[in-house]
């Protein structure tokens, strides 16, 4: 890492490397400047083996077994070790989310909390069950997601990857999927062989529509179509990289499909309790709050998931700061009353619980 903490150890070792083209150092200059002994240059060379802990680990790039190429951080190790961010390019289909997510951050019950951290086992200890231990080797690890929208899919997605020090991709199969024979899996591995290795996760949505319970083939597109799925299937089991998939539909995925992955997380409703720990971290924290706005009492009320909370909480914030005052009950209200109008149903005031009484009545006058 000398060369990118400090530029001046860059220029120093292509000095002492006559005709080297980049500002690293190489096997044999290392065993130089230490005075390695014959045994210890040995153990150096079977350290930067393909096979070795540091390679499998991904920390460290030889493009050969030769003593004058450089040896080379991983990009997502420099930005690990010094807080910059990994600027790795999206893979063919798909985008980066950026959802700066910890641990702390997430609201979910303790099983679930230990399952996302089992699910990094199958990446952080791989080095020690593949490669001492002689268990065998999977691609992957792959996890299923499942749970109502807005129950922290996604934003779980995003914990992980940062606990990685990765970049999470989220992969829009629509640019994927085409209508002419052989291109969708033409897409996919172009996907798949840019995005082997890389430090990062990738994330598909509606898997539910890729691996649903499989009907009666009536016609050669739909042959091709269970082909298709097949191929991306394969491709993610021999992917070198976690991948999440997420669906709202649990129930419509083929038994056949989910035995494969390594996990599988129940995204639940959160409860009165959860609701209130959303809403105390979802309202801004440094907006000012009415002395009636009570955390417990919000999740109470209604029974909102943590997207309608975060949406909820960030509408009140603007009602209030456009009014120039503190954050209300009314300001909650009229908040929550917009958002229960996105599902599509007839609304009524008593779909606000608690909060009818507080929900301004020109609302109710448009409704």
């Amino acid at each position: 890492l000398g060369p990118e903490l400090e530029p001046r150890l860059g220029w120093s070792f292509q000095n002492l490397q006559a005709g080297a083209a980049q500002p690293w150092a190489t096997r044999s200059l290392i065993q130089e400047l230490l005075a390695l002994d014959a045994a210890q240059s040995e153990h150096l060379r079977r350290a930067l083996e393909p096979g070795a802990a540091l390679r499998r680990r991904r920390l460290l790039r030889v493009d050969q077994d030769d003593p004058y190429r450089p040896i080379t951080p991983e990009p997502w190790l420099v930005a690990r070790l010094t807080g910059r961010p990994l600027d790795v390019p999206p893979p063919p289909g798909a985008v980066a989310v950026d959802l700066a997510a910890t641990w702390d951050d997430l609201v979910l019950p303790a099983s679930r909390l230990a399952m996302l951290r089992e699910f990094l086992l199958w990446i952080d200890q791989r080095d020690t069950v593949v490669g001492q231990w002689g268990g065998q080797k999977v691609g992957g690890p792959v996890a299923l997601f499942a749970g109502p929208s807005g129950t922290g899919k996604t934003f779980a997605a995003s914990v992980i990857a940062h606990a990685l020090g990765w970049r999470l991709y989220r992969v829009d199969l629509g640019r994927l999927v085409s209508k002419y024979v052989g291109e969708t899996e033409e897409n996919l591995n172009r996907l798949f062989d840019a995005a082997h290795g890389q430090p990062m996760v990738l994330q598909f949505d509606e898997a539910d529509a890729l691996f649903s319970k499989r009907g009666e083939v009536k016609e050669a597109r739909d042959r091709y179509a269970n082909m298709e799925v097949s191929h991306l299937l394969t491709r993610i089991e021999a992917h070198d990289g976690p991948c999440i998939l997420t669906t709202n539909l649990r129930k419509q995925l083929d038994s056949a499909f989910t035995r494969r992955f390594q996990m599988v997380v129940e995204f639940p409703r959160p409860d009165a309790a959860s609701r209130a720990e959303l809403w105390r971290r979802l309202l801004p924290p440094r907006a000012p709050l009415d002395a009636a706005v009570d955390p417990v009492f919000l999740g109470n009320a209604v029974a909102l998931t943590g997207g309608g909370i975060r949406n909820a909480a960030l509408h009140a914030a603007y009602l209030a700061a456009g009014q120039g005052g503190s954050i209300g009950l009314p300001h909650i209200a009229h908040a929550l009353w917009r958002e229960l109008a996105k599902e599509g149903r007839e609304i009524a005031v008593q779909d606000l619980g608690l909060l009818a009484a507080h929900l301004p009545k020109e609302l109710l006058d448009d409704n």
